[in-house]
């Protein structure tokens, strides 16, 4: 990726997400979470301090080797084990029916196959599983989805491939997923363009 996706944006990443009014969104997405969980996306381990106790072990997959150290601390303070067990999320490392849920937090965004990422969440969650995700993505509004669509280029360029306009309910339902709960909104402290989120738990069938 170069120096820039390397070395500067991870720490950008790190900055931006750790913003202090998306912890009540990280714990919600946290919620309900169980047994042994895999986290597509881990970054800097932003969520790390809002796993509930139900939590038995995380295996996180993480692309960026600066965003694993970032989180360094975070997962040395953990109360359940934490290890760094892939690096793709289009191709997970695990055995099938190896999960009892998955976390996702604004990480769709960025996957360039998101379908194959899904398909291969839902295969490694057991039957019953759940999909626990936040995301940004396609807004409700279409004055606003005007301006995803325009913009939607440079947001990839200087993000890292990260999408405004994902359709994140429809990626979900279309790889298999039953989604149990979802809310649309708008978040707090930018454009709207840049905070339509989606937070929802689905279960592989």
């Amino acid at each position: 990726m170069g120096i820039y996706g390397d070395q500067v944006l991870p720490r950008i990443v790190n900055v931006a997400c750790g913003m202090r009014f998306l912890a009540p969104l990280r714990e919600r997405v946290c919620a309900g979470l169980h047994g042994r969980v895999v986290e597509i996306g881990f970054g800097s381990g932003l969520n790390v301090p809002f796993y509930p106790a139900t939590v038995a072990s995380v295996s996180a997959v993480e692309p960026a080797d600066l965003g694993w150290r970032l989180a360094s601390k975070r997962a040395a303070a953990a109360t359940v084990p934490i290890e760094r067990a892939g690096l793709d999320g289009q191709a997970l490392p695990f055995a099938d029916n190896t999960f009892d849920c998955a976390l996702s937090t604004w990480t769709m965004c960025t996957i360039p196959d998101i379908a194959a990422a899904l398909a291969e969440v839902r295969r490694v969650l057991v039957p019953g599983g759940t999909l626990h995700f936040v995301e940004h993505g396609r807004a409700p509004d279409e004055n606003v989805r005007v301006w995803q669509n325009r913009l939607n280029p440079v947001q990839k360029r200087l993000f890292g491939g990260c999408h405004l306009n994902r359709d994140i309910r429809a990626l979900v339902t279309a790889a298999g997923f039953e989604i149990r709960e979802a809310e649309s909104f708008y978040g707090e402290q930018a454009p709207r363009f840049l905070v339509a989120q989606t937070l929802g738990v689905a279960v592989s069938p």
